[in-house]
């Protein structure tokens, strides 16, 4: 009888359930979309049990399509936005407030308040990660000193935090009735909270953010059985047994499971993930040092990773904003209607700039503009934009590895769109590649997910069953390539020291 894995893969734009087979393929998936809620300018939340919520319908009808049932599947795996921050009370059940997405910049003050004693990087030697409104341990801050009564309720013991992947597994095992508290290495990377040499939480910098223990949930590797679904699931008994941050999913959906391998993630934000093995490597080019994966007892694989805030999520600006088009898939087309940008440079710093410059003082900025530049030239420019910050990201990895990248594998929904990945193609100057199974992010999930229960036998069998769909290779001149990245060099400058004290 065929077997199949399940991967959760909560996003930040919706939530959706694939089912995999043995060799890696789809077969059945089902997503909602969850409500975007913007009670402020630079405020992002979501209402996480819509989230829960529509995990549950997504897993139900993902069965139904395939038309199985919970025999028929071995292990479920769970990926998630990552910094996102959900605080609930473990009697009820129930969010003290809507969780707190990793766009969200309302905690710039608390970083300040944490910064003036040994600067932004006061903690990245221990946790890899620079102060930042990004980072989910400010959110928790936040939560505990403007949510009435929440300090009181959390130093009681009574209240739970968790990234998206915690709250998902703390309700699939049962919730107040016994449900599991744990999160896995790569979550536990991006609170700011976690020691990247001992994998635990630094009871030192929880007394800086003022944060009790007591609200963490336990550490465990990214494979290995956390605990099984409740007996009132759909997927009742089927043992959960993989998580992994839904950056560290795709890389390791993409087989990038060795030193010097890397993807790249084409979503709401991109983020580039740089395999550095089992070696702490350090920034000196503003990039982050995370947890890359961690399988069972086996010794944990770190990364570098570049983080860009906006990306696809431009696109979507472009449609819901200023409706210059009524689907994403449209951009494409209009930007295809002129040869170059115009002369036009869109820099999307709708919350500041994230790797390699960490500006939270910075906005958007649309320069280079004349008469002569119309709708699809800013399309152009929107496209450009992602492939720009990406170059950037790539050339920060490179400085601080030492060992340039030979090709680049990409991922996520942007990587449909083929005018964007020749122009990523040679703006990097090495090929772009793209794989068969686009879906790696919910595809990594399940990887980790079913080598714990020996459904998959090791990472030479999951790297078999990588196959390359289509390749882009650079065709644009030296000159021309270094001409376009001055320009956009000079197109950031612009966004830089917008944010006083009275503009937000």
């Amino acid at each position: 009888m065929t077997k199949y894995v399940v991967a959760i893969d909560q996003g930040t734009t919706s939530s959706r359930s694939i089912l995999f087979d043995h060799s890696g393929s789809i077969v059945a998936t089902s997503q909602l979309e969850h409500e975007q809620i913007f009670p402020k300018a630079g405020w992002v939340e979501h209402d996480a049990t819509e989230i829960w919520n529509n995990v549950r319908e997504v897993t139900g009808l993902v069965l139904s399509k395939a038309d199985i049932t919970r025999h028929d599947v071995v292990a479920i795996g769970i990926t998630n936005q990552r910094e996102t921050a959900v605080v609930w009370d473990k009697t009820t059940g129930e969010p003290v407030y809507n969780a707190i997405v990793w766009q969200d910049t309302r905690t710039q003050s608390i970083v300040d308040r944490l910064a003036k004693d040994g600067g932004v990087e006061r903690f990245k030697p221990k946790v890899g990660l620079p102060l930042a409104t990004y980072f989910s341990g400010t959110k928790i801050v936040w939560i505990l000193e403007n949510v009435e009564g929440a300090r009181e309720r959390a130093e009681a013991g009574d209240l739970l935090f968790g990234t998206t992947d915690t709250w998902v597994l703390w309700n699939l095992t049962g919730g107040v009735d016994g449900g599991v508290h744990v999160t896995d290495v790569t979550n536990a990377s991006r609170t700011m909270f976690m020691d990247l040499e001992t994998l635990s939480w630094d009871d030192e910098i929880l007394a800086a953010f003022e944060v009790p223990r007591s609200m963490l949930p336990e550490i465990k590797s990214s494979s290995e059985v956390y605990g099984k679904a409740e007996s009132s699931s759909l997927l009742r008994e089927v043992p959960i047994a993989g998580i992994l941050g839904d950056q560290q999913a795709a890389t390791f959906g993409q087989a990038a499971f060795d030193q010097g391998e890397a993807k790249n993630t084409y979503g709401t934000g991109n983020f580039l993930i740089f395999n550095t093995g089992e070696e702490i490597v350090h920034s000196k080019n503003g990039l982050l040092t995370t947890l890359g994966y961690k399988l069972g007892d086996a010794a944990p694989h770190y990364a570098l990773e570049g983080s860009i805030a906006v990306t696809g999520s431009l696109v979507q600006w472009l449609r819901d904003n200023l409706g210059m088009i009524s689907s994403a898939e449209e951009v494409e087309a209009l930007a295809k209607t002129v040869d170059d940008n115009g002369g036009a440079y869109f820099v999307p710093a709708f919350s500041g700039l994230f790797a390699p410059y960490w500006r939270s003082d910075a906005r958007g900025a649309l320069v280079g503009l004349t008469r002569f530049v119309n709708k699809g030239h800013l399309a152009r420019a929107v496209l450009e934009a992602t492939a720009f910050q990406t170059r950037e990201v790539l050339d920060a990895v490179n400085a601080d590895s030492g060992v340039p990248l030979e090709e680049l594998k990409v991922d996520g929904g942007m990587i449909a769109n083929n005018l964007l990945m020749q122009f990523q193609a040679d703006l990097i100057g090495v090929p772009v590649v793209r794989p068969v199974v686009a879906e790696t992010t919910a595809l990594g999930a399940a990887y980790a997910a079913g080598l714990a229960v020996g459904f998959w036998s090791d990472l030479d069998e999951l790297r078999a069953n990588w196959q390359e769909d289509s390749r882009w290779e650079p065709k644009m001149d030296e000159s021309e390539r270094e001409r376009l990245v001055r320009n956009w060099k000079k197109a950031v400058t612009k966004t830089f020291d917008w944010v006083d004290d009275d503009v937000t």
